[in-house]
């Protein structure tokens, strides 16, 4: 998909706009989990979320190839439209992002600040993205995927830093929503040469990418109704499931609840807010706590947008 000097490159791009997150260790945490562990802090980005550093990378090929593009449209459940509309905004190109309705309150005012048209459509995601795609199709503009390699080498960028300052990792759990967060680390390990298990996360209600890595097949689901929304998929883009199959050693599944617990103890612990997809990489290593005594646990703490009220039914109940 990209090799070293491609990721450094992508780096200095992303750079101009998002200096390197921490790579932190936490006391409460370590003693919460019992073993060593370093947190990869991508809700410090300029929009909260690791998906930032997709979109600068995208655009900026984009923009590059293509100087007079008319603008371009996407669908998303916040992080990622949030990424185009962030970017495209400092390349002077106009956003359409598609949101399902009912989405997340914070991150659809979140797009429009950032200055995207938002358009709600449809009960969930996959129906948002396929009129977004309609859309495209007769507008002209330019329809961006959720998974591209672009967006997995823009945000293989925080896997970079986060090996760069813990290269000993024996373990790093990642979020797994439509995968370019879990290929980009899977990328810059294997770049790296390093022996790192890197092990995916998905909700017990939308594990369309577990059920998948267990078939050893694409597997879709009918429903992705958990409250975790950057984790909701329903269809899992082949070519993300393809390099996870390879590269991942395995996908846990937490639950709703057990995110909630995750959140609450980053919250106390780090003093750190995390959306749902970005505590589950926790809320997985405290499901898995007893086989990782002695292990240097790396944590990727993809997000911090989480609306108001779910913070106050997960978090303060």
């Amino acid at each position: 998909m990209f090799d070293l000097t491609e990721l450094k490159r992508a780096h200095a791009i992303v750079g101009l706009a998002v200096p390197a997150t921490p790579a932190r260790g936490w006391p409460l945490l370590a003693e919460r989990l019992g073993t060593q562990v370093i947190v990869k802090h991508e809700n410090h980005t300029p929009i909260g979320a690791f998906k930032v550093r997709g979109g600068l990378v995208y655009l900026e090929r984009l923009k590059r190839e293509r100087p007079n593009i008319p603008g371009i449209i996407s669908a998303t459940r916040g992080n990622h439209g949030q990424s185009l509309a962030f970017a495209a905004s400092r390349h002077g190109v106009p956003a359409v992002i598609y949101v399902p309705r009912g989405n997340s309150v914070e991150k659809n005012r979140a797009m429009k600040a950032f200055g995207a048209e938002l358009v709600e459509h449809g009960e969930d995601f996959q129906a948002a993205a396929e009129e977004a795609q309609r859309r495209a199709q007769f507008t002209g503009l330019h329809m961006v995927p959720s998974f591209h390699p672009d967006l997995v080498l823009g945000v293989a960028t925080y896997a970079l830093e986060l090996f760069r300052a813990a290269p000993d990792l024996d373990v790093l759990y990642v979020p797994i929503g439509q995968g370019s967060g879990i290929s980009g680390c899977i990328m810059a390990r294997d770049l790296l040469g390093l022996k790192t298990e890197i092990v995916g996360v998905q909700s017990t209600e939308a594990p369309s990418y577990a059920l998948s890595f267990a078939a050893g097949k694409v597997v879709t689901t009918k429903t992705s109704n958990t409250l975790a929304d950057g984790m909701a998929t329903r269809i899992p883009d082949a070519d993300a499931f393809a390099l996870i199959r390879k590269g991942a050693a395995r996908i846990v599944q937490v639950s709703d609840d057990e995110v909630a617990a995750a959140i609450r103890a980053y919250w106390t612990d780090t003093h750190n807010l995390a959306e749902g997809a970005g505590a589950a990489a926790l809320a997985a290593a405290l499901q898995d706590k007893t086989k990782l005594s002695g292990k240097r646990v790396g944590l990727v703490l993809s997000g911090g947008n989480i609306d108001f009220d779910l913070f106050k039914q997960w978090v303060v109940a």
